[in-house]
């Protein structure tokens, strides 16, 4: 049977997505599922609710969180639902089958860790099989092997796959060869949850715990397991009491030292949480980003914590300003290899290419940094990456630059946190920090972003 051509099958799944509810978002989860894994694509961007996918955006918005719920479980479990496929499979798949793939773990991803109908996950499937002609004489193999998933669907998750077999192999490598085996386990292990909510606060960490039900964290964050319904609802939102922030991405503007009223560059902003971190400590704050869209974001979001900043969009090799700063923050691009538990596309989307890549840019901004600030003045690099090449071999070199002078981070700089500096004075976090133990034993409650920081002195 010839496939289809592309806008037939366009229309074919049109026709399709109304004729039963809920085919849509399985059709568009499977479809975005593939464009993450052939194709290299941030989740991000295709489930962005202004420019995503445009199957995507042709969805409600609980079809859209359904959708999103799906992916995220699927790219979390993604070498424990490829064993349980295989596992029940009496020959492979054929190499081309990549539709099928898609659909299947689709489908076994609400079977197994979505709190769904397991028939309705079956049925649908099936359905969706039978609507793309790639797929079409497969039907029959799908509806028995979720069949059989889901009669088996405990004994099926006992069996617990190692947790770096659901990331891809440059990934599990990189990160072992960088924490080492035991580390590495508990960075993985931690991967398989989505994190918790935490919040930076403007008044007493204590109280706003108390009222929002959360804990106070050592830091001074406060993080909050779920929220029923929109975070936007909460008390404080409005007020501008307090705004979302990882407890790890909190940690290098705390770095800055007394800097009430001086003059502080936050170089790479956007979306501001820094931004209003520098802010509230009392700096005069200016703010640049590459992209003029996520400043509007950034203003929008320091008009309600009622937080003042200079913002500048500009290419940041390319800024001279007329007087030289204070003090500057850098949390550079990087690979966001840190953030695998909020973004879970990240070890499929990104490559040891990439990081390297990265890194080379990494160590330009910070050169270019260095020549912003005062002399006698402090530079904090930051960035969201566990590989040590974006943070460690950054620093180290950086510090052969003739303007930088290492200035250690120290137990003092992070109160109740101070596990997380190294011996080199710099500050690593992983996701397995934090641990469980803090919790009363509660994973969703544990780990923070993975992030690095070193602080350096301009030389005269």
């Amino acid at each position: 049977m010839s496939e289809a051509k592309p806008a037939q099958r366009r229309r074919n799944d049109k026709s399709l997505a109304t004729s039963r509810p809920g085919l849509a978002a399985r059709l568009c989860a499977a479809r975005l599922l593939g464009a993450v894994i052939e194709k290299n694509t941030s989740l991000d961007g295709l489930t962005d609710n202004s420019h995503g996918h445009p199957q995507y955006l042709a969805l409600e918005p609980r079809d859209r969180a359904l959708v999103r719920a799906i992916l995220g479980s699927a790219l979390r479990n993604r070498g424990a639902i490829e064993r349980a496929i295989n596992k029940r499979l009496d020959r492979p798949l054929p190499e081309n089958a990549v539709a099928l793939k898609h659909l299947l773990h689709v489908a076994v991803a609400q079977i197994f860790y979505l709190d769904l109908p397991d028939h309705s996950a079956v049925d649908l499937a099936v359905e969706a099989a039978n609507a793309d002609p790639r797929n079409r004489k497969y039907a029959g193999l799908v509806n028995a092997l979720l069949r059989r998933l889901s009669r088996n669907k405990e004994r099926a998750l006992a069996h617990h796959l190692q947790p770096e077999l659901n990331v891809p192999d440059w990934f599990a490598t990189s990160i072992v060869q960088a924490y080492g085996t035991e580390k590495a386990a508990a960075i993985f292990a931690m991967h398989a949850y989505e994190p918790p909510i935490d919040l930076t606060v403007k008044g007493d960490p204590q109280i706003w715990a108390e009222k929002l039900g959360g804990t106070a964290l050592p830091n001074g964050s406060v993080r909050l397991e779920t929220v029923d319904g929109a975070l936007t609802e909460l008390p404080g939102f409005a007020e501008g009491e307090w705004w979302v922030q990882d407890v790890a991405a909190s940690l290098p503007a705390r770095l800055m030292g007394h800097i009430d009223g001086k003059r502080v560059a936050d170089l790479c902003a956007a979306p501001g949480g820094k931004t209003a971190q520098l802010a509230a400590q009392g700096a005069k704050v200016t703010a640049l980003d590459l992209s003029e869209n996520r400043l509007k974001r950034l203003r929008s979001n320091l008009e309600r914590l009622g937080f003042d900043a200079e913002t500048i969009a500009t290419n940041l090799l390319d800024f001279k300003p007329d007087e030289l700063f204070d003090a500057v923050l850098l949390d550079a691009p990087c690979s966001s290899t840190g953030t695998v538990r909020r973004h879970p596309d990240v070890p499929w989307t990104k490559t040891q290419a990439d990081i390297d890549k990265l890194a080379q840019l990494q160590a330009k901004l910070l050169a270019h940094a260095a020549a912003l600030v005062k002399p006698g003045g402090t530079i904090v690099f930051s960035n969201c990456s566990l590989h040590p090449q974006e943070g460690e071999l950054v620093a180290r070199e950086a510090a052969q630059n003739p303007l930088l002078e290492p200035s250690p981070i120290t137990p003092d700089d992070c109160p109740g946190l101070d596990g997380l500096i190294t011996e080199e004075g710099f500050l690593r976090s992983t996701p397995a920090d934090l641990p469980a133990g803090h919790f009363d034993g509660n994973p969703r409650m544990a780990g923070m972003d993975g992030f690095f920081a070193a602080r350096f002195k301009r030389r005269s």
